[in-house]
């Protein structure tokens, strides 16, 4: 109802449309318009009111399910959750459909790569998104590839910022961190019942003060921007580089807009540490480390850390 209200008084915002028009138009009573107009009101959109009938003026920068017109179904949106990772994981053992997202205003406890916490506040964009292909799990990385390419895309040709790509899917611009990515794998025998990611974008938060080599689009452009758009232009954007069944696209395209390759880098993980040169990335995206030895090491995972000369 609230889709289809919406769609009406944004078709033209100069008019007045009556309760009896709505009413007519959406097989209602006057009393059901007046209270989804009254709920809208309530959450920061801007309709008047009047004893002609109602006039729309702006919308907040609102992620509810009626702002994505025809995916209503697929988004979950909460105004505060513990993880959206954790969310979309029940959703996802319970059947719900490929393309599923949960967002969140924020998160009391969200989580990026080796189980550190990623701050989530008023302003920035927290979501899961559920994938559920048909391929071998070999095949998981090429997704998580796919979606922080499809992301720097979407930041670098509709908002203009020179979003590049860091091993294996953070986002950087001028060597700060704008946005950082969590992968989670569960399958069924030997195929893969579902990928889940998790993706935390600084928009318009200010993410300074807990992460100090952080960085949000306000920041960058000295405004505001719609995370709808945003999120919108990812989504499809994903769907199109999907498209192709087997991936092999995904890692060259990758590479062409990432700043780890060729320099010197450090890996951690939850138990070791290795330095060298990041030489490049195969084709399941393993990064090829080259050692002070000369030998090249192959590493499937780990916190990657640029090294500034």
């Amino acid at each position: 109802m609230k889709t289809e209200l919406l769609k009406i008084l944004t078709s033209d915002p100069s008019r007045i449309v009556s309760g009896e028009q709505l009413s007519r138009k959406l097989g209602t009573s006057r009393v059901t318009i007046w209270k989804h107009i009254k709920k809208l009101q309530e959450l920061g959109y801007e309709i008047i009111s009047g004893p002609t009938g109602y006039q729309y003026k702006s919308s907040p920068d609102a992620l509810f399910p009626w702002e994505f017109p025809g995916q209503e179904d697929l988004i979950h949106y909460y105004q505060e959750v513990s993880s959206t990772m954790e969310i979309a994981k029940e959703l996802a053992r319970k059947g719900c459909p490929s393309f599923t997202v949960v967002i969140a205003e924020r998160q009391t406890t969200g989580r990026g790569r080796l189980k550190r916490q990623w701050h989530s506040d008023d302003g920035g964009l927290y979501f899961t998104l559920v994938l559920k292909p048909d391929v071998s799990p070999v095949m998981m990385s090429r997704f998580s590839f796919a979606a922080s390419l499809s992301l720097a895309q979407v930041l670098r040709d509709e908002i203009g910022i020179d979003a590049r790509v860091k091993w294996p899917n953070d986002i950087l611009v001028n060597e700060r961190k704008l946005s950082g990515m969590l992968c989670e794998m569960e399958m069924e025998s030997d195929r893969v019942a579902f990928i889940n990611i998790g993706i935390g974008l600084n928009v318009n938060n200010n993410p300074r003060e807990k992460e100090p080599n952080s960085v949000s689009i306000k920041e960058l452009l000295g405004r505001e921007v719609s995370r709808k758009s945003i999120l919108t232009s990812f989504l499809n954007q994903l769907k199109q580089e999907l498209s192709n069944p087997n991936l092999d696209h995904i890692i060259p395209r990758w590479k062409t807009h990432t700043i780890t390759l060729n320099r010197q880098v450090k890996i951690v993980t939850t138990s070791e540490e290795w330095e060298g040169v990041a030489v490049d990335v195969d084709e399941n995206g393993a990064l090829l480390l080259e050692q002070p030895n000369k030998e090249i090491k192959k590493i499937y995972y780990g916190d990657c850390f640029h090294q500034i000369s």
